[in-house]
C-alpha cells in the first residue's frame, strides 16, 4: 500500500511540475525605440544575483550606497569603471565584460 501511494504521490508531483509556470512572460521584445525591455530584464537579473544584496533590490542601499539616481552623477563608463575595479568597500570583478557593461547602462538610465 506505501509503495502504491508513493508511486501515486511521485507521479502527480511529476506531471503538476512539468504543467505549472511558462505562460507568465509578459515582456516585449525589445525594439530600437522602446529602451530595451529584454536588455533591462537581463541587466535587473544580473544586478539581483551580484549587487542587490548590498544596495538593495530596490536601488535604494542597504550596506552599499544609495543607487536609485545614480546615473545622475555617474556615466555609464564611470559606473563600469567602478563595477570592475571597485570602490571603497566595493570589490571590483563581481561583473565582467558585457554583464558588467549591461549593469552599468542600465544603472547609468537611473537619474
Amino acid at each position: 500500500m506505501k509503495k502504491w501511494l508513493m508511486t501515486v504521490l511521485f507521479g502527480t508531483t511529476l506531471v503538476l511540475g512539468a504543467c505549472g509556470g511558462g505562460g507568465d512572460d509578459t515582456s516585449e521584445p525589445a525594439d530600437d525605440n522602446d529602451g530595451g525591455t529584454v536588455e533591462n530584464a537581463a541587466a535587473e537579473e544580473l544586478y539581483e544575483q551580484s549587487c542587490a544584496s548590498c544596495h538593495g533590490d530596490d536601488l535604494s542601499g542597504e550596506v552599499g550606497p544609495d543607487l536609485t539616481a545614480v546615473g545622475s552623477d555617474h556615466s555609464a563608463d564611470d559606473i563600469l569603471t567602478i563595477i570592475e575595479d571597485g570602490q571603497g568597500s566595493m570589490p571590483g570583478g563581481l561583473l565582467s565584460g558585457d554583464d558588467a557593461q549591461e549593469v552599468a547602462d542600465w544603472l547609468a538610465e537611473h537619474k
